[in-house]
């Protein structure tokens, strides 16, 4: 399949595209920063060689970039980036057809059937984003999930003490009552879940007497 991409006179085999890893459902809404490599970012060719105003415009559009769907690409479209960019649409184009034009190492890819542009450098720094969050809901979910176990605990010691104990029956116990689609634990909650294990037990020692 061939698309006439407004960047590129010549139509664009969509067949031959890289694929961009990351979709629309991929987000940073919490974040309000981006993290730049100062160092790469003084040595590279763009800085040395662009103009002072290319070097704007492209940093613009890596901001620019960290607000669209999918998250770190840019529409393939010379009318919208000249909007995002807040520049004349012909100066722009003439600005992008430079060496080191704003649009440097820019480059289309394929987002869910659509074309769009994408950078390495912005993609990596996104990817490297997006993996922290996902490190840290993990740690935030395992911590949440302790927390809500020990209150579990305390309030089957309430009831059977010896039961409390029981790692393997405080862990079913705090899967059924998440199974059960209980928001609060009360008192009810917490007997029908020592109830459930108790029957659960039963079941178990059921099944090992009709195999023996």
């Amino acid at each position: 399949m061939t698309m006439t991409s407004p960047l590129r006179p010549r139509p664009v085999d969509t067949d031959t595209l890289p694929e961009y890893p990351l979709t629309r459902s991929d987000r940073l809404d919490s974040h309000y920063f981006m993290i730049w490599e100062r160092r790469r970012w003084l040595n590279s060719e763009m800085r040395l060689k662009g103009t002072p105003e290319c070097r704007a415009i492209y940093f613009d559009l890596i901001n620019v970039a960290f607000d669209q769907s999918p998250i770190g690409t840019l529409p393939d479209d010379i009318e919208l980036l000249s909007k995002l960019a807040l520049v004349e649409r012909g100066h722009l184009q003439a600005l992008c057809a430079m060496p080191y034009g704003p649009l440097h190492r820019w480059e289309p890819c394929l987002c869910e059937a659509e074309v769009r542009l994408m950078h390495p450098m912005v993609l990596s720094t996104i990817s490297e984003a997006i993996s922290r969050k996902a490190d840290n809901r993990a740690r935030n979910d395992a911590a949440n999930a302790k927390k809500r176990r020990q209150r579990l605990r305390s309030a089957v010691a309430g009831y059977h003490p010896d039961l409390a104990k029981n790692d393997a029956a405080i862990l079913w116990m705090d899967e059924w009552l998440d199974r059960e689609g209980c928001e609060y634990r009360a008192a009810s909650w917490i007997e029908r879940a020592i109830s459930g294990w108790s029957d659960h037990m039963l079941a178990l020692t059921r099944g090992r007497r009709v195999n023996e």
